[in-house]
């Protein structure tokens, strides 16, 4: 067909009563289907306002929702694209309310501090309570051993600046010490752009050589990388991941690498570091002189024992010899000697005497 030809059929097309009537019928198919669609909204929007009184069914949403339509009717568009740009707020909002549920602004106090994770762990470390104990307080240490602690710079007996690697970037926070008393607790809390940490770590002795560990955590995630970590437990693996690093540092040494022995209370020192080893030297020292005091005293009472047994072995007489103080015994013993000496007759040939009943 040539060109022409289909022009020709095109204007025949064009200038056809059917073609008017084409496009009468699909301009009204057309307004049916916007009226359709503005009933069915208005229909969900009055039933969405009369529940914004009920608790629960977040009115945020709908009220953005119509003020976007309205705008959009305002600035010239057509019903069915307000009704559209509001539905389309509305399921924005709505998608976005359900992503803050999801990862929770949580449940809040009256300070308004979000939901708080406590993680507990516990381990037992084969050393003496105090080498537990003394390697804990050299909290400079713990980067050498504990996964992701990049530094540690303590500032004073009470506080330390901490940086922990956590993925591909970097997190630092200024830890308090509130109580610490040697050899039973350590408490201290954390404050961070990305969160906030309060913890206790208590030492328990088992035996000579064997102390528990244990430790608790209430963890304050801030930030939807934290509260996201939070929901698969991640700070809880890595406690427990840190406490075995820690266990094997201080086994594979068999002693810590020094301690601090001061006493905090409240967030103060009330017993500094010097003065505490100062009067355990002292405690120790008196407890050795009681040691050889009492030591001393046993040596004496039992040298006084062996020689009051040497005094009663003197003073006991000799069975052989004869006692000076009794002459008469041996007198006694002669006289019957001699007197068994005039006697020829034995016993057998003497005659014998009667009974006194038999005699007259």
């Amino acid at each position: 067909m040539t060109e022409s030809t289909f022009s020709k059929v095109k204007d025949d097309v064009v200038a056809s009563p059917a073609a008017d009537e084409l496009k009468e019928e699909f301009q009204r198919y057309l307004q049916a289907r916007a009226q359709h669609a503005i009933t069915g909204l208005g229909r969900r929007l009055g039933e969405s306002v009369a529940r914004l009184g009920e608790p629960g069914h977040g009115s945020g949403a709908l009220l953005n929702g119509l003020a976007k339509g309205g705008k959009a009717l305002g600035a010239g568009s057509s019903p069915a694209q307000a009704a559209l740009t509001a539905g389309a707020s509305q399921l924005k909002d709505t998608v976005k309310d359900k992503v803050k549920g999801l990862f929770g602004t949580g449940r809040k106090s009256g300070g308004g501090a979000s939901k708080s994770v406590t993680i507990v762990e516990d381990i037992d470390v084969g050393v003496p309570v105090r080498e537990a104990y003394d390697q804990w307080t050299q909290f400079q240490e713990f980067s050498t051993f504990a996964k992701g602690v990049v530094s540690v710079e303590p500032s004073d007996d009470t506080t330390s600046n901490w940086k922990v690697k956590v993925a591909k970037s970097t997190r630092s926070w200024r830890a308090n010490v509130t109580e610490q008393v040697p050899d039973e607790r350590i408490t201290w809390t954390t404050e961070g752009a990305k969160g906030t940490v309060k913890g206790v770590v208590t030492f328990h002795p088992l035996t000579e050589d064997l102390t528990r560990v244990l430790l608790v955590l209430e963890y304050f995630p801030k930030g939807l990388f934290e509260k996201t970590g939070n929901l698969w437990r991640a700070q809880g693996r890595r406690a427990r991941l840190d406490l075995k690093q820690y266990r094997k540092f201080l086994m594979m040494r068999g002693e810590a690498t020094d301690g601090w022995r001061g006493e905090i209370r409240d967030g103060k020192v009330v017993v500094e570091h010097a003065d505490a080893v100062e009067d355990e030297e002292r405690a120790a020292e008196d407890e050795a002189a009681e040691d050889e005091a009492g030591e001393d005293e046993a040596g004496e009472d039992k040298a006084g024992v062996e020689e009051d047994q040497d005094d009663l072995d003197e003073d006991e007489p000799a069975g052989d010899e004869p006692d000076e103080d009794e002459p008469g015994l041996e007198e006694e013993e002669e006289g019957e000697e001699e007197d068994l000496g005039e006697e020829d007759d034995p016993p057998a040939a003497r005659p014998r005497r009667r009974p006194a009943a038999t005699r007259h």
